[in-house]
């Protein structure tokens, strides 16, 4: 992945993403949000912690080996709280108010953008808050969080249009997360196909050699990026009718979420 794409997607989603939040009316911000404990607001303010985190980066010493872009997603689960307590402190710094919450959203993505010109996007490692990784992974990393979190915050407000993301935004963020989890769960038995965007081939078994596979798995975009997230489980989809699985080995409730 050229570090480029990655970060004109994530650039692109930002900006729609900022928009749609800039023309929401305020009385909605006050209301609850799909993540528990959050208000509107403050998923909000953790799109400007999605940015800030850029600027916590920097190009490590040579030599410094860097993680898989799926290890650095392992380490979401262990930093959860600090994340919560990190994106509450923007928006209670904020006073919960929408034009202080899109100031600091504004400016923190520009303090993020000022670090990348800066730096250039060759493809170096780089040190985070968590694990080194390679500056295209860190980026892809921007993408999935933009995508997901757009998701979550149209569940939030059932009652707006919800956010329209550039296409490579979303098709980037459910590329990547198909590929983490082929990487996760190697193999060619089972066909996770996530149309228009992308399909992977993974979990140990028979492998099939021409025509459909006898495991498949069909999502929707949002249905993907809510498993992979963990906004939603696969018993649910399942019972719901929204995940299309076929074949005995068609299950990935034992790999996800992906985050």
């Amino acid at each position: 992945m050229d570090p480029a794409t990655a970060w004109a997607a994530y650039r692109s989603g930002h900006e729609a993403l900022r928009g749609w939040l800039a023309a929401l009316p305020a009385e909605h911000w006050t209301g609850p949000s799909v993540l528990p404990g959050w208000t509107v607001a403050d998923l909000a303010a953790h799109i400007a912690l999605v940015a800030d985190s850029v600027t916590a980066t920097a190009a490590a010493p040579r030599g410094e080996p860097a993680r898989s872009l799926s290890e650095y997603l392992s380490t979401y689960a262990a930093v959860a709280a600090d994340l919560s307590d990190r994106t509450l402190a923007i928006s209670t710094r904020a006073g919960h108010d929408k034009d202080g919450i899109l100031a600091a959203i504004d400016a923190r993505y520009q303090a993020a953008a000022d670090i990348v010109d800066e730096r250039g996007l060759d493809d170096m490692v780089l040190t985070t808050r968590r694990v080194p990784a390679r500056q295209a992974d860190y980026l892809l990393t921007r993408v999935i969080e933009i995508a997901v979190h757009a998701d979550d915050l149209a569940r939030s407000v059932p009652d707006a249009d919800p956010p329209a993301l550039p296409r490579d935004t979303t098709r980037l963020a459910v590329r990547t997360l198909l590929d983490v989890l082929a990487e996760r769960a190697p193999g060619r038995s089972v066909e996770v196909r996530v149309a228009p965007f992308a399909a992977v081939q993974c979990i140990e078994g028979p492998r099939h050699t021409r025509g459909t596979p006898p495991n498949t798995v069909d999502l929707t975009p949002a249905l993907w990026l809510r498993l992979a997230g963990g906004r939603t489980t696969w018993a649910d989809g399942v019972s719901a009718g929204a995940v299309l699985a076929s074949g005995q080995r068609a299950d990935l409730s034992s790999y996800l979420p992906l985050l």
